[in-house]
């Protein structure tokens, strides 16, 4: 008998059927995600650092004003928290963000500032040229 059939887990067949194979690699698939963050949550709270992908940023349209002051109202310090806030995005290369998080930090009036960042991975080329061209190198 060769080495599969005699793991198979079923009494009278010689070989995994096609359907089990199925099933373990469905669950598998359908279990990713949830093990995934299972894992980033138990990396996180044993070393006390961020992985990457642990948050996400959602980006809501709304029809008028009101509606996203609606949705925008949020619980802070066991308060509704409803504020005015000024987007300001800043282009940079990838390698220079940690330096900008520190100045913004030493700036900005919040305790916390929220500052993060998201990797450009496509654009316009001639826009990402004309960028690229108009960043000092260090």
């Amino acid at each position: 008998m060769d080495r599969l059939g005699s793991r198979c887990p079923l009494p009278g067949y010689s070989r995994p059927s096609v359907l089990i194979c199925f099933l373990i690699l469905a669950t598998s698939f359908l279990m990713y995600p949830m093990l995934r963050t299972l894992s980033l949550q138990l990396h996180s709270a044993i070393t006390g650092s961020y992985l990457s992908g642990t948050h996400s940023i959602v980006f809501v349209n709304c029809p008028n004003e009101q509606i996203a002051r609606d949705i925008a109202s949020f619980l802070w310090k066991g308060e509704i928290e409803e504020a005015t806030e000024v987007l300001l995005l800043i282009k940079t290369k990838t390698s220079k963000v940690l330096m900008l998080s520190g100045f913004i930090r030493l700036v900005h009036p919040f305790e916390i500032p929220e500052v993060f960042s998201l990797p450009m991975d496509q654009g316009d080329v001639h826009y990402l040229k004309w960028l690229e061209e108009g960043m000092e190198e260090d």
